[in-house]
């Protein structure tokens, strides 16, 4: 089992920045990426960035256009999401998770992940 626990969260100006976490515990040993989505109110989750946790490879959705970043920590216990020039409509709750197989045609396919975490709240006004 993993658990995930993600802070970071806050409400800020558009263009402005946030850093989100998401801390693994368990057997993280066994997770091959970890991603993070986001869902508003009245819309489908969406994928905003994975991270192959063995190789470093990352992926983001295309709404990002170069303004968030994923990295890990060295332990590659620890993923992070700096977000930057934020926008309003990036306002939604973030959640990230991990799983033990990774497509890498498909790295925010539903399927390959296991665990999610709660997830942390960013709101971003105009």
């Amino acid at each position: 089992q993993v658990q995930l626990v993600e802070s970071g969260g806050g409400s800020v100006q558009a263009g402005g920045s946030l850093r989100l976490s998401c801390a693994a515990s368990g057997d993280i040993s066994s997770i091959n990426h970890i991603g993070w989505f986001r869902q508003a109110p009245g819309k489908e989750r969406e994928g905003v960035a994975d991270i192959y946790t063995r190789g470093g490879a990352t992926d983001y959705g295309e709404f990002v256009k170069g303004r968030f970043t994923i990295s890990q920590d060295n332990a590659k216990s620890t993923v992070f999401l700096q977000m930057n020039s934020l926008k309003p409509e990036d306002t939604a709750m973030y959640y990230c998770a991990a799983g033990r197989t990774r497509w890498f045609t498909d790295p925010f396919a539903r399927a390959t992940f296991d665990y999610w975490g709660q997830g942390t709240q960013v709101t971003v006004s105009s």
